[in-house]
């Protein structure tokens, strides 16, 4: 976005946005029962509480939940030099195959971008790796090519092609848990950083608004006539990134991979008025459909440009930008809708699409802080002030919260 547009737009000070959240409110680890966690309930300004086992009976039995389907991999890769060094090479997303399926499938290579941990002590030369599994032995290769302003372009080969590269992840990579948990991952993380749901791989976090599910919550829900679809964002890296410019429009927001099944655009359209999203990932995927349907209705690229939603008009009904969606996946025989979203969501964003949010509680001065505020139309204060006096468990592995959008009844 060009300096000119930003200043057109009204400042919203991130300053506003910040809250004291001491280390020990940061829950480290999950519970032992995911669904024991603590559940804050808020509609139009009222505030409850119960467990997360419970929250059946807080939703619309007309309700379509919507819930993120990726899943974390193994993307941090730890190889050591001949002389010590410790290098960490961080997956962040795939360039070449630019399909994450492609690329965790390759047998024989693929590049991806990446940030790099001890640079300095990787001036030249590749990087390798030995490992022996049960079923194979395997050298990995890391080839820096190119730098990308903070994140590199680096090459996987390997010598063994009956072996995919989503399997040495597996093998080799260690689950990049978040930053602000400051520990080790451990073994135990692998199986509690994952959605009960979780199938697609390609995050290098977790859509953790999820991580509350069990089988026993979707059984409930499902006894309760409340239907369920799913969707593929892949959380990137980027999910972390701080807002460190004092005027939040001012900050660039991380760029998105989203699929979307037609089926399931085609459910939205006939619940519109009854969605819920699990996490602010499901929450940025769907309101991003409103402005891909425009962008097919014009015949333009699918992609969601980081201030589209505030910029020009925007005519057409939600259930018109759907149709378009719909008619565009006909008319290219796809049976998925895979396009890229930069959206960001502000305190003045229209939302058209979600009516309810199952959200944890997010860091000071977090994208994800301005969302949950534009979501209860500025009333975020309320929500964690009460969390706060409450004893709830914040960010990744802390408490849930289920928000009804501002006016909604």
């Amino acid at each position: 976005m060009k300096n000119e547009e930003i200043a057109i737009m009204k400042k919203i000070l991130i300053e506003d946005y910040n809250y004291p959240l001491a280390d020990e409110r940061i829950a480290k680890y999950p519970l032992d029962e995911r669904d024991s966690s603590k559940l804050l309930i808020y509609r139009n300004g009222s505030i409850q509480e119960d467990h997360f086992r419970s929250i059946g009976k807080y939703l619309p039995q007309d309700a379509l939940l919507i819930y993120n389907n990726t899943r974390v991999i193994q993307a941090r890769l730890i190889f050591h030099k001949e002389s010590g060094a410790r290098i960490e090479v961080f997956c962040l997303a795939p360039t070449e195959p630019l399909d994450y399926q492609l690329s965790l499938s390759s047998t024989d290579g693929c590049i991806w971008k990446c940030m790099i941990g001890n640079l300095k002590k990787w001036k030249s030369g590749n990087l390798t790796m030995h490992v022996e599994k049960e079923n194979f032995r395997v050298t990995l290769y890391a080839e820096r090519l190119a730098t990308l302003g903070n994140t590199h372009q680096v090459r996987f080969f390997w010598n063994d092609t009956s072996v995919s590269f989503a399997e040495i992840l597996d093998a080799m990579g260690e689950l990049p848990i978040p930053p602000y948990l400051n520990r080790n991952t451990e073994a135990s993380d692998l199986r509690t950083y994952q959605t009960v749901y979780s199938r697609i791989k390609g995050s290098v976090a977790a859509p953790t608004a999820g991580l509350h599910f069990t089988e026993r919550v979707l059984e409930d829900l499902h006894k309760r006539g409340i239907q369920t679809a799913e969707l593929t964002l892949h959380v990137g890296a980027g999910t972390f990134q701080p807002v460190k410019t004092a005027d939040a429009n001012e900050h660039t927001m991380h760029t998105e991979i989203i699929a979307v099944p037609r089926s399931v655009i085609q459910d939205i359209r006939n619940h519109l008025g009854h969605i819920v999203a699990v996490g602010t990932t499901s929450v940025r995927t769907l309101e991003s459909l409103y402005y891909l349907g425009e962008r097919a209705c014009e015949g333009k690229e699918l992609h969601v440009d980081q201030f589209e939603p505030y910029q020009g008009t925007h005519g057409f009904s939600t259930e018109q930008a759907l149709d378009c969606l719909l008619d565009y996946l006909d008319k290219t025989g796809q049976d998925v809708l895979h396009a890229d979203t930069q959206i960001m969501i502000e305190p003045g964003f229209e939302f058209r699409i979600v009516e309810q949010m199952i959200t944890n509680f997010h860091q000071p001065k977090s994208t994800l802080l301005l969302l949950v505020s534009a979501f209860v139309k500025g009333d975020w204060h309320s929500i964690y002030d009460y969390a706060l006096s409450h004893n709830f468990r914040f960010l990744s592995y802390g408490d849930s919260s289920l928000l009804f959008r501002a006016n909604t009844i």
